[in-house]
């Protein structure tokens, strides 16, 4: 169901597929966090993940579009210059899509870990079901920061390189 709401978003299956991508790398932020706490899988923990999977697509999306807005930018002003758009353009396009995202992502990160962080530290009733809830979502953000704002630009680059257009 996603992946057809994706689709119908931005009407291009690879930029679907770059978004979808950046599930797994997220979930595995938040796997290696409730390894390292020494956390089992539970029904808790299981809600913790699909709420990170659901902020994990959201900045993916939000990702794509700065990417592909800045990259309708340059190919509007290579039309207006009369030239075609050139692997450089579709370059500056990308870095200046990526930078112009990393202030927003950074926001969304420190606002979930500030709500996150004293969930994990509390103790008293109900702290342990909300702690299996709050793990997955904070190791999965350092993830899923990570490669929001370097992995999508790379697979981005890639996709877009071999057809500017």
């Amino acid at each position: 169901m996603i992946l057809l709401l994706l689709y119908l978003n931005f009407r291009r299956f690879s930029d679907t597929l770059i978004v979808m991508a950046s599930l797994p790398f997220a979930l595995i932020g938040g796997l290696w966090l409730m390894d390292w706490m020494h956390f089992n899988m539970s029904v808790a923990a299981a809600v913790g993940f699909i709420a990170l999977a659901g902020v994990a697509t959201s900045t993916g999306v939000v990702m794509l579009l700065y990417l592909n807005q800045a990259l309708s930018d340059a190919q509007a002003r290579a039309h207006s210059e009369r030239r075609a758009l050139s692997r450089a353009d579709v370059d500056r396009a990308i870095i200046a899509g990526a930078v112009d995202r990393v202030r927003p992502k950074m926001m969304t990160v420190v606002t979930t870990m500030a709500g996150l962080l004293p969930i994990l530290w509390s103790t008293g009733v109900g702290a342990e079901v909300m702690q299996r809830i709050a793990v997955p979502m904070i190791g999965g953000m350092v993830s899923s920061t990570l490669l929001t704002l370097v992995v999508i630009p790379a697979l981005f680059a890639m996709v877009h390189s071999r057809s500017p257009d």
